[in-house]
C-alpha cells in the first residue's frame, strides 16, 4: 500500500534528502574530473554506490513510515474514541432528524439505555420537541429536566462535506448534509444555588392600619390599649412565622423585614392577616383593616424601601385592606375585598381645595378633562372645576373629543343658556394647541393616563392635578403637582362638590351647573342606592342650595323608547354563571351610546336574588366594553383589573379591543373560573 501512496509537506522533505544530496555528489564527481581523471573515476564510483543505496533505503524507508504513521494514526483516533466513550457529560451523534446514530457510556447511563440503541431522541426525552432541533440556525440550546435532574441540551450541527471529503467508502453529494452533536450539562446543583440564594433575598413591607382611629373611638377607651396590643400581637405573631421582623414605626405603622422564600409563602396564601386581623374584637363596632406594601427585587435595600412605600401609597390609593407587592417587572394585588369606610372628616378636602387654589390663581390657563367617552361624572366635575377657575378670572376649557348621548341633554343645555362661550368645549386637537408653559392640567374622574380623552396633554403641561374616586392601579399619573384621589367616594362630582365649599368663600354655582354636578352624583350611586355616605347626602345638600333641581335633572335622563326597549334586551338575554354571575351581550346597533345603556343593563341585573354580580359585554367601535357590577362583597375591580380594566369594588370596567364578543365571554368566564380556583373571589 505504501508504494500507492505519496508523502508530501514536511514529511516528503525529509524523506527525499538522500536523493537531494546525489546530485551535490554528482556536480562534485564532474568537478574531479577537471582535476584528476583518477580521482573523478574513484568519485564516480562512490557517487553510484551512493545513489544505489539511496534509491534502496527510500523505497523501503517509505512504506516503513507510511506503516508507522498508520499505525500511530490508528492508535490515536482510538485514543481519542476511548476519551469520548468514557467522557463524564453526556453525548450523542444524531441525524438530521433527531435520531440516534452514536452515544457514550454517559449519555446510556443517564437516560437508562441500551448501547446501540437508535430511537429519536424526541422520544427518549419527550420534553425535547422536534422544532427545538437545529434547523435554520447552526446551533441550539434548551432546558429539560430528566429524573428530577436540571440538564443544559446543546446541540450543535457539523457539516458532512468536510467529514466525507477525505473518505475512500463514503462520500456525500448534498453539501447541506449534517449530523447534530448532543451535550447534555447537567446543572442541577447550580440551579439548586440559585434558588437558596434567590430565596434569601430580602423584601421590604409596610403595613398600616386603615381605620386605626375609627376603631378606637368606637369603643370605651378604657379598652383601647387592650385593642391596639390585640393588633400588634396578631402581627407580631403572623410575621413570626414566616421569620419575619417587625418594628413598629408609629402607633398604626410596622416595618416588616422577611426574605424572598417567606415572602412566597406569603403570597401563595393571599396574606391571611388581611383577613385575621378583622377577628380582632372586643366590642368595636367596625372591623380593623389593614394595608400592606411590599418592595422587592429592586437591586439595593433602599430602592426595596421606596418599593414598599409606592407599594403602601397604591394600596391605601385602591381604598386598603388589601397587599400590594411591587417587583421591577410587575405588581401584584391581594386581598381588597371588603368596602373602604367613609372618612368624617374633610381636613384632607380642605387641606386639596386651597392647595387646588394656589395652583389655579398661578395659572393663566386652564384645561380640563375626563376620560375617554365621558359620562356624566366626568362632565359634572369638569364643570365644577370650570366654575371654580372661573371664579378667579382664568381662561378655561374642558375636553370633549365626542359628545356622547349620556352627556347630551347637560350639553345642550349649557350650549343653549347663552351664558357659556364657543372655546368651553374644545377637541384634544385644540387643548394641544392652546398649551402654554403657564397652562394648568385638571384631570378628573380618571387616573389612567391612557384612558383620558388626550393623552399627551399630560406630557405637554408641567401643572397636573388629578381629581378621581376610582381605586388606583399599576398605571397612573406619576408626574401629578397634586393628586386627590378618594376611593371611597360615590364620585367625582361629590369630590368637586366638597372642594368648591373650601376653595373660596363667592364661589356661587349657577343652577345649570349645579344641576351637572348633581346629576354625577346621582347617576354614579344609582340613584342614590349605592355607595352613598354621609358626606354624599351632604354633598348634594350643598348643590340643592345651589339650584340643583332634582325634578329637571330627572327629565333630562329619560332615555327614548328605543334605548329603554334595547336595555330590557340585555337584561332579558342574560345567562348565569357558576350560580352566582349573569352575563348578558350586548349587540348595542343603531344606539348612539350603547355603553351607557350596557352599564344600566348591567344595573339591572342585580335586582336579581342570588346574583351576586353582573357584566354586560357591550359592541362598540370595534371594541367590547365590558360594564361590571357587584353586591355584598365581591369584588368586581379585581376581576376587571386581570381583563386590564379597573375601577371600584362595586362598580368597574374594561376595554378589549380587536375581539368579539363570544372571545370577550369566555375570556371573562375562564378569568372568573381561575380567579375562584386561586380564592381571589
Amino acid at each position: 500500500m505504501g508504494r500507492n501512496v505519496g508523502f508530501k509537506g514536511q514529511v516528503r522533505s525529509y524523506v527525499q534528502w538522500p536523493l537531494r544530496f546525489s546530485i551535490l555528489l554528482i556536480l562534485f564527481n564532474i568537478g574531479m574530473y577537471f582535476i584528476d581523471r583518477r580521482a573523478g573515476f574513484f568519485t564516480t564510483l562512490l557517487t553510484v554506490i551512493y545513489i544505489g543505496i539511496a534509491i534502496i533505503l527510500y523505497r523501503r524507508s517509505r512504506s516503513l513510515v507510511f506503516n508507522e504513521f498508520v499505525s500511530f494514526a490508528t492508535k490515536y483516533g482510538q485514543v481519542q474514541r476511548q476519551l469520548l466513550k468514557e467522557l463524564e457529560i453526556p453525548y450523542a451523534l444524531m441525524d438530521e432528524s433527531g435520531k440516534i446514530i452514536w452515544t457514550n457510556e454517559a449519555f446510556e447511563e443517564t437516560l437508562h439505555i441500551k448501547k446501540d440503541s437508535r430511537k429519536s431522541i424526541t422520544s427518549i426525552i419527550p420534553t425535547i420537541e422536534k422544532n427545538q432541533l437545529p434547523g435554520m440556525e447552526n446551533e441550539s440550546e434548551i432546558m429539560i429536566t430528566h429524573n428530577e435532574r436540571d440538564y443544559r441540551v446543546n446541540m450543535k450541527k457539523v457539516s458532512l462535506v468536510s467529514i466525507m471529503s477525505e473518505s475512500e467508502i463514503v462520500e456525500t453529494f448534498d453539501s447541506s448534509s449534517y449530523i447534530i452533536a448532543l451535550f447534555m450539562f447537567d446543572e442541577t446543583r447550580i440551579n439548586k444555588l440559585q434558588i437558596e440564594n434567590d430565596d434569601q433575598k430580602l423584601a421590604v413591607a409596610l403595613i398600616y392600619i386603615d381605620n386605626f382611629d375609627e376603631a378606637l373611638s368606637s369603643i370605651e377607651e378604657v379598652r383601647r390599649s387592650l385593642l391596639v396590643a390585640l393588633i400588634d400581637r396578631k402581627i407580631n405573631k403572623y410575621m413570626s412565622s414566616y421569620d419575619g421582623l417587625v418594628k413598629k414605626l408609629e402607633k398604626d405603622k410596622y416595618l416588616v423585614i422577611l426574605t424572598k422564600k417567606y415572602l412566597k409563602s406569603l403570597c401563595e396564601n393571599r396574606f391571611e392577616l388581611l383577613e385575621d386581623v378583622k377577628t380582632v374584637n372586643i366590642g368595636n363596632e367596625m372591623s380593623v383593616t389593614l394595608s400592606i406594601g411590599v418592595g422587592l427585587e429592586a437591586g439595593s435595600y433602599n430602592k426595596n424601601y421606596e418599593y414598599a412605600r409606592t407599594s403602601i401609597d397604591l394600596a391605601l390609593g385602591r381604598g386598603g385592606d388589601q397587599a400590594v407587592v411591587k417587583t421591577p417587572d410587575n405588581i401584584a394585588y391581594y386581598g381588597g375585598k371588603s368596602q373602604m369606610s367613609e372618612k368624617n372628616t374633610r381636613v384632607k378636602a380642605r387641606v386639596k381645595a386651597h392647595a387646588l387654589r394656589e395652583i389655579i390663581e398661578g395659572a393663566d390657563k386652564i384645561i380640563v378633562m375626563g376620560h375617554k367617552l365621558p359620562d356624566v361624572d366626568a362632565f359634572g366635575s369638569a364643570i365644577g372645576v370650570y366654575r371654580a377657575a372661573k371664579s378667579y378670572g382664568k381662561k378655561v376649557h374642558i375636553v370633549v373629543n365626542e359628545v356622547t348621548t349620556s352627556i347630551r341633554p347637560l350639553y345642550e343645555s349649557m350650549v343653549n343658556s347663552g351664558d357659556y362661550g364657543d372655546d368651553l368645549i374644545y377637541n384634544s386637537m385644540q387643548a394641544l394647541d392652546a398649551v402654554d408653559q403657564h397652562t394648568a392640567l385638571v384631570v378628573v374622574d380618571v387616573n389612567r393616563p391612557s384612558h383620558t380623552e388626550c393623552e399627551d396633554l399630560i406630557s405637554r403641561c408641567k401643572t397636573i392635578v388629578v381629581l378621581d374616586h376610582h381605586r388606583q392601579g399599576s398605571e397612573r399619573i406619576d408626574n401629578a403637582t397634586l393628586s386627590y384621589i378618594e376611593p371611597y367616594a360615590s364620585s367625582a362630582s361629590e369630590m368637586v362638590a366638597e372642594i368648591l365649599q373650601y376653595i373660596g368663600e363667592d364661589i356661587r354655582l349657577k343652577p345649570i351647573e349645579a344641576d351637572c354636578l348633581y346629576s354625577g352624583i346621582m347617576v354614579d350611586t344609582n340613584n342614590f342606592m349605592t355607595k352613598t355616605g354621609v358626606r354624599t347626602f351632604e354633598a348634594a345638600a350643598y348643590l340643592r342650595r345651589n339650584g340643583a333641581d332634582v325634578t329637571r335633572v330627572r327629565k333630562l335622563f329619560r332615555i327614548d323608547m328605543d334605548s329603554y326597549r334595547a336595555r330590557n334586551d340585555a337584561v332579558r338575554n342574560f345567562e348565569v354563571f357558576m350560580d352566582i354571575f349573569a352575563i348578558s351581550l350586548f349587540e348595542g346597533e343603531g344606539m348612539d351610546s350603547p355603553t351607557v345603556i350596557g352599564a344600566q343593563a348591567a344595573n339591572e341585573l342585580l335586582n336579581i336574588n342570588g346574583i351576586k354580580a353582573s357584566f354586560v359585554l357591550t359592541d362598540y367601535q370595534n371594541t367590547i366594553y365590558i360594564s361590571a357590577r357587584s353586591i355584598d362583597d365581591l369584588n368586581v375591580q379585581i376581576i376587571m383589573e386581570r381583563m386590564g380594566g379597573g375601577g371600584h369594588l362595586n362598580v368597574a370596567g374594561a376595554q378589549l379591543e380587536n375581539t368579539s364578543l363570544a372571545d370577550a365571554r369566555n375570556l371573562l368566564m375562564e378569568t372568573l373560573e381561575n380567579m375562584q380556583k386561586e380564592g381571589a373571589i
